[in-house]
């Protein structure tokens, strides 16, 4: 009978086919387990915000807010000049993803008014710092700018005081402005003329000061966060003007409003009241919009 030749490189591959059929699972095992991306092998990337597009800021503020804010509008005469200033100005942005904004000036017989909403959208580039992190780190950043004073302290009242509150002596605050003004019993009012003196030299007149109570401070109920500032230009040079500022944070989006009034008599001081609460109610407004 004859016999099959014997061919070496065939009887070495089947060894090399056996092997890796005994010792293939165990290595393959271990390539796996180092691979990256698997559970436990990487950090997981921070939360996203929940905004990832901005609102169109003009259309958001509606035409019975600016007809209240800017009494100027309705006193307009001119229906294509009346309508366009309805529309608002939008600010320039280079990424409108990430900041838009509208602007209103409008005079009337008695002053000038100005409005600008401003959306600015934060975003983190940190993978460990998610977007609302970072938009709570930039809304601190306004609130140490707007220089907010420090929450007055209660300070308790005693019995035999609160008996005799009717003789108590004024404060040294209370004497030093009516020292000053002259009418210590005249109420601050936030607005009306000032005293012939204080005129003449330049200096602020009675009832420029903000009101008790309506000084610069936090919000509550509004967003995440929010705070307001109020600012009273006294410059002896131009008429005196009041800028109150609202601005608020809803995740990772901050919102601003800011609200000028400027007078068309240099004696008149616009009512901090009244513009701190128009420029509140827009706020929460817009607040309800983004939370739809």
């Amino acid at each position: 009978m004859q016999r099959k030749a014997y061919v070496p490189g065939v009887a070495a591959l089947i060894a090399a086919l056996l092997a890796g059929c005994t010792g293939g699972g165990a290595l393959g095992g271990e390539a796996d387990d180092s691979k990256p991306g698997e559970t436990g092998s990487t950090t997981a990337a921070a939360e996203p915000g929940k905004y990832r597009t901005l609102r169109e800021p003009c259309s958001q503020v509606e035409t019975g807010t600016l007809d209240s804010m800017l009494p100027g509008l309705r006193e307009m005469t001119d229906q294509e000049q009346q309508e366009k200033a309805y529309e608002g100005v939008p600010t320039v942005t280079y990424d409108t993803d990430r900041r838009v904004g509208c602007r209103w000036k409008v005079e009337s017989s008695d002053a000038t008014h100005h409005l600008l909403v401003d959306f600015e959208r934060v975003v983190s580039y940190d993978t460990a710092v998610s977007d609302d992190t970072r938009a709570t780190e930039v809304y601190s950043s306004k609130v140490q700018k707007a220089h907010l004073p420090e929450p007055s302290a209660t300070v308790p009242v005693d019995d035999e005081q609160e008996e005799g509150s009717d003789t108590a002596e004024p404060s040294e605050d209370a004497t030093s402005s009516a020292d000053k003004s002259g009418k210590g019993d005249e109420k601050d009012s936030g607005k009306g003329a000032g005293d012939a003196d204080d005129s003449a030299s330049g200096g602020a007149p009675t009832g420029a000061a903000t009101p008790p109570g309506l000084e610069p401070r936090a919000l509550e109920d509004l967003g995440d966060e929010a705070f307001l500032d109020d600012a009273l230009t006294t410059a002896a040079s131009a008429t005196r003007h009041r800028t109150v500022t609202v601005v608020f944070r809803t995740s990772n989006v901050i919102v601003t409003v800011e609200y000028d009034e400027q007078p068309g008599r240099r004696t008149d001081i616009p009512d901090s009241k009244e513009m701190q609460d128009k420029a509140q109610e827009l706020a929460g407004t817009l607040a309800d919009k983004f939370s739809d």
